[in-house]
């Protein structure tokens, strides 16, 4: 699929999370980007957060581990318009309607997704601390652990600490030992090891018991990485047919314009009554356009891997024996086909066997049903 195509994808998704950002951020505390390429970004509000539902984001702050992930600063914060209930706050990569990892934290904290059984087999995670009464499907209501303040007040929430071990209806669920050894590690570093017997400390989006995984929304594409990089890697040529990878060839010296060759740029063009203007222009166009493609044809290159994100996820999961599944929206097949061209390189059966790919559409189906409203209103994700 073209690259073009991938753009397009990302585009559409963003437009579209867009629009319903701007529906489901009224009444709650919010800044719109300047720009064509609009973002909403939300800011916490009374144990509240725009970006996050309810229960997700009450479990997130009772546990630090999770809550950290708030610390990292928007990459284009600076772009954003300041909040106006607090002048000295730094936007966060978090806050953002945009991002896969909010997406990410708002299904795998909520309270009941990690012990659902459904969920569990649909990931190939294993379950042997899982209490025997987490057996029913997720999205049947009678797993999901509910904060006791919202049963009679929906707009208060109890931390989530005091919340295990319930069930809709009041019967236990889990007991809170079990429920926090079975959590989800977020922002994981992976230690996938060098040919130089270092370490690449890459940051995986989530661990959960064995199984990494690699969470997408907008993002454009994997990322490309040069070959001498990439091939660094202690078990590359083990894991992967190098030769059946996607790669490209990537002009690395900035692209001139033509009045950057002031030389031949300059060049008096000989007076002709035979030459209209509008022809004289044309030729003078495509002199210029040559004097681009040569430099071109001239500048350094260097080759380089695309799909270097899941190249480098894949050996991380080789590293660790893990499993590793790339989850994406549906709206972003472009996603899938480059998730399949890598998955194509893999050299051993077994490996491919270890690796996954799903849908949030896919996941949701499983997921309780006001989890289901939340991701339909605010990112368009219906069950499939």
């Amino acid at each position: 699929m073209a690259e073009i195509g991938s753009a397009a994808y990302a585009w559409q998704l963003r437009q579209e999370l867009a629009a319903r950002n701007r529906e489901w951020a009224r009444g709650r505390r919010h800044v719109e980007s300047l720009g064509g390429d609009p973002v909403i970004v939300y800011g916490p509000e009374e144990g509240l957060h725009g970006n996050f539902f309810d229960p997700a984001y009450a479990a997130i702050l009772a546990r630090p581990e999770w809550a950290k992930r708030f610390n990292k600063v928007h990459a284009q914060g600076r772009a954003l318009p300041r909040p106006a209930y607090d002048h000295t706050r730094k936007w966060r990569e978090l806050d953002s309607c945009m991002s896969s990892d909010a997406l990410l934290m708002n299904v795998f904290c909520t309270p009941g997704v990690a012990e659902s059984a459904a969920v569990r087999r649909m990931l190939g995670v294993a379950s042997s601390r899982i209490n025997a009464r987490s057996e029913a499907p997720c999205n049947q209501g009678t797993t999901l652990v509910v904060p006791q303040a919202a049963e009679n007040n929906p707009g208060a929430l109890a931390p989530a600490s005091s919340v295990l071990g319930k069930r809709v209806g009041g019967e236990p669920l889990l007991q809170p030992a079990q429920a926090w050894d079975e959590a989800p590690v977020f922002g994981w570093k992976a230690r996938v090891p060098l040919k130089s017997g270092l370490f690449d400390r890459t940051e995986v989006d989530m661990r959960w018991g064995e199984l990494l995984v690699e969470a997408k929304l907008t993002e454009l594409d994997f990322q490309e990485r040069k070959a001498e990089i990439v091939e660094a890697y202690r078990d590359f040529e083990e894991v992967f047919e190098a030769e059946e990878l996607p790669r490209v060839e990537a002009v690395t010296a900035r692209r001139r314009h033509a009045t950057e060759f002031a030389e031949e740029f300059t060049q008096e063009w000989e007076e002709t009554g035979a030459v209209s203007a509008d022809e004289a222009g044309a030729i003078a166009g495509e002199f210029h356009a040559g004097l681009v493609a040569q430099a071109e044809a001239l500048a350094p290159r260097e080759m380089r891997y695309r799909g270097y994100q899941l190249i480098r996820n894949v050996l991380a999961a080789h590293a660790q024996g893990a499993s590793f599944c790339l989850i994406h929206d549906a709206r972003r097949p472009d996603l899938r086909e480059a998730w399949f061209r890598v998955l194509r390189a893999v050299r051993s059966a077994e490996m491919r066997t270890r690796l996954k790919v799903l849908t949030w559409q896919e996941l949701a189906a499983v997921l309780p049903g006001h989890l289901q409203a939340f991701l339909e209103a605010k990112y368009g994700i219906v069950a499939a």
